[in-house]
């Protein structure tokens, strides 16, 4: 095999790595489309929203260390305490779940039945909140995040591909453990949505919210519940990317990468995040080995839009998408 094709098979395996990495974030999105029909721009900000509280708890944060020391002249910031990773992703799941109670009581209640614009709005509106409220409650410096994910290169693999092809592949042991844990999350989500009559229930309500009210559905209950798995996503994600990057406020535009995944795998379609994310990942990575050098470069920053433009004018529904036709 020849060093450049060698080359290539490497970008592309980071490529799906990275791929899976979008996904975890595309997936909340399409969760609360699936429910309400409207983009959640808060989605990145509640990956990271999810990161900073894990963090708080790990470190024994104490929450408005900043606003309390400056209102009370006090210099206080740390409990002195260290909670287990296993207890502060545990607590941080429970926050997410009682910010999703927060969200439909005081927003999306006084909301229903109005145009997707507005809920959209709403969720902009959202965003800028929560990432103000983080930044009051822990401070804006960037943290570092350890569970335990086992980081670096993974030794088995670069063994096995140099004794195979004299060359060993870097993948980073994150990105597989990253890949096992966002299938999970769609076998679990797909099963859920389909076999379950909360799932059921959630779909009735993505179809026709007036329709669901009328069998007794409580849309409440079902943007509570949609809200809260998309919060546990979001901690997932940013557990995730937080390892990888740190901790920062530039951890909310991950968003934006979402984005063309949903707009390639279809906005409804919780496997079409995966494959979305995994065709832009690998896109990305080949279409800058190959092509980045004849350019001048940097095309991962826009070769996702671009893909998603061309989706968007030939199948703007994305590939598992359903297509709605509209009578008149």
């Amino acid at each position: 095999m020849s060093d450049q094709l060698l080359y290539a098979t490497e970008a592309a395996l980071n490529g799906l790595m990275a791929g899976v990495m979008y996904s975890l974030v595309a997936l909340g999105f399409v969760l609360i489309f699936k429910a309400s029909g409207i983009f959640n721009y808060a989605q990145g900000v509640l990956a990271l929203f999810a990161a900073l509280t894990l963090v708080g708890f790990q470190t024994g944060q104490v929450p408005f260390a900043h606003l309390i020391n400056a209102v009370f002249g006090t210099n206080v910031h740390h409990f002195g305490w260290h909670l287990p990773a296993i207890v502060a992703i545990l607590l941080t799941g429970l926050v997410m779940i009682g910010l999703a109670v927060i969200i439909e009581r005081y927003v999306l209640k006084h909301l229903v039945n109005q145009e997707p614009i507005i809920l959209f709005m709403a969720t902009i509106g959202l965003a800028y909140f929560l990432e103000g409220f983080g930044d009051l409650m822990w401070g804006s410096d960037i943290k570092k995040l350890d569970v335990g994910l086992p980081q670096g290169i993974n030794e088995t693999i670069d063994e096995v591909t140099f004794n195979a092809f004299g060359y060993g592949f870097f993948i980073d042991n994150l990105d597989i453990v990253a890949t096992v844990v966002a299938a999970m999350l769609v076998l679990s989500l797909t099963l859920f949505s389909q076999y379950t009559k909360y799932g059921r229930a959630l779909r009735a309500v993505a179809d026709d919210h007036q329709a669901a009210l009328s069998v007794g559905i409580s849309l409440r209950f079902i943007w509570v519940m949609v809200w809260s798995i998309a919060g546990i996503v979001a901690l997932v994600a940013g557990i995730m990317w937080g390892a990888k990057s740190g901790v920062q406020f530039s951890l909310s535009l991950i968003a934006l990468k979402a984005l063309p995944v949903l707009m390639l795998g279809g906005f409804t379609s919780i496997p079409g995040a995966i494959v979305g994310g995994l065709i832009i990942g690998m896109g990305e990575k080949l279409f800058e080995f190959w092509i980045g050098p004849l350019i001048g470069g940097a095309t991962e920053n826009w070769f996702a839009y671009v893909l998603a433009l061309l989706f968007l004018v030939f199948r703007p529904q994305g590939l598992f998408g359903e297509k709605i036709i509209e009578r008149v």
